[in-house]
């Protein structure tokens, strides 16, 4: 996400920070830049005027002119900027209710029911407790069914009375949880028009009854700014608490995010970052920020190892290394929590200084790393430990059983070697870091 707009606004950022100091004339320069990359970037008119305006005052003041390094404070000029536009700080969920209702609302084709199921699996593993879907769409097609087919893949219950009277069924469904130890309530309504009158008086009925903690409009990041006017006219009727930004990793452009809490004061509060169940994210303007400038975003990557990997397995395969005792049964058990993380192209742009050492544009091939994992399985458990004795008539055997070639079973074991080798100078203290 927000790639061209990062390239360009790094590029501008660049250019001022090969000047000893800040005038009006390359200020200038580095500004129209900037401009034209957020206007490229869909970002509304009105907010690039207002964000260009601010950066120029702040870095002409007295404070920048006496810098020793202005580059680098034009950097956090620039970044707290876009801070201060992408919302200042994360507003998290309001979750004290017993149970806590979100009523999750939006257009038909946002990806509401898709965007629900992966709110309910984000609150059951960050907060532990039990969340319960319930299916208010009795208007669209195979919408209950969806919501079904979701809870049975995420192994959460749905609450569920078929055509009937929303309203009643999210009333009911409280009633439900309450009596059956739930701590969450997550209500699915039926995609509208934001002009469609009777639907949006259907809404407007629902949150009087259930008084939720929150009512959080899904929309869709492609729709540019057109989304501004649809937020706006959902709030006008339900006083939003928060935006769900979906499909925000399809969007190259993503100005929508920069614009939404300046021109309407409803904040993001999640984004989707993928197609899969755990690819929603909590909206955070300080780390967003860094993203864009190329500050990567360490915070993320901690959060998402912390929740995928098992520390207990991460330390003894540490030690194992530090040893000099890693073996291919190691190596395959080390990929295999990695592929929990996602794709490792995205956890490369969220390292500091990513696109300086080239990991910005990084493509891994998932059916490279199948075959490679395809490779190890084919191995005995007493050929993965002792690597060594795998001579001619076991690499046949191994690659006609991973369906690979002698030579990829030989490239493999090579680059393993290669590895090993590495970690020992590492844990010696013999190996150079390089920078």
């Amino acid at each position: 996400m927000f790639e061209s707009l990062g390239d360009r606004l790094q590029s501008a950022i660049h250019k001022i920070k090969g000047y000893g100091k800040i005038t009006e004339e390359n200020i200038d320069q580095a500004m129209r830049e900037i401009r034209l990359a957020l206007l490229e970037a869909d970002v509304n008119y009105k907010v690039v005027k207002e964000f260009t305006s601010k950066v120029k005052e702040k870095s002409l003041g007295e404070e920048v002119k006496s810098s020793i390094n202005p580059g680098d404070l034009f950097v956090k000029i620039v970044k707290d900027e876009l801070v201060e536009l992408l919302g200042g700080e994360s507003k998290p969920l309001n979750l004290n209710g017993n149970p806590a209702v979100l009523m999750l609302v939006g257009l038909q084709g946002s990806g509401k029911t898709t965007t629900i199921g992966k709110l309910s699996l984000f609150l059951r593993k960050k907060h532990s407790k039990k969340p319960l879907l319930v299916a208010c769409d009795v208007y669209r097609p195979a919408a209950i069914e969806q919501l079904k087919t979701i809870g049975r893949e995420l192994n959460i219950e749905v609450y569920s009375e078929g055509k009937k009277d929303p309203v009643e069924i999210s009333q009911n469904a409280i009633k439900y949880a309450k009596e059956n130890g739930f701590d969450y309530v997550l209500i699915d309504t039926a995609g509208r028009l934001h002009i469609d009158e009777e639907l949006m008086h259907e809404l407007e009925n629902i949150k009087s009854k259930i008084n939720p903690e929150e009512v959080l409009l899904v929309i869709d990041a492609m729709m540019g700014q057109d989304a501004i006017n649809v937020i706006e006219g959902f709030n006008n009727n339900l006083d939003l608490t928060g935006v769900i930004l979906t499909k925000l990793d399809g969007d190259t452009r993503g100005g929508v995010a920069l614009s939404v809490r300046h021109l309407t004061n409803v904040p993001i509060k999640f984004i989707g970052v993928s197609e899969k169940m755990d690819g929603l994210d909590m909206f955070d303007p300080e780390r967003m920020a860094g993203r864009i400038l190329g500050m990567g975003d360490v915070v993320s990557l901690v959060e998402k190892a912390y929740d995928a990997i098992d520390e207990k397995e991460a330390e003894k395969t540490a030690k194992k290394m530090q040893q000099g005792k890693f073996d291919l049964e190691d190596f395959l058990s080390t990929m295999k929590q990695m592929k929990k993380l996602g794709p490792l192209e995205n956890l490369l742009k969220l390292i500091p200084g990513a696109k300086k050492m080239g990991l910005n544009n990084v493509k891994v091939d998932p059916k490279q790393i199948a075959r490679i994992e395809a490779i190890v399985l084919s191995m005995t458990i007493e050929e993965r430990r002792n690597p060594a004795i795998i001579k001619s008539s076991r690499k046949t055997r191994i690659a006609r059983g991973s369906g690979t070639s002698v030579q990829e079973v030989n490239k493999l074991l090579t680059q393993f070697d290669q590895m090993k080798k590495m970690m020992k100078q590492f844990s010696n203290g013999n190996m150079k870091l390089p920078f």
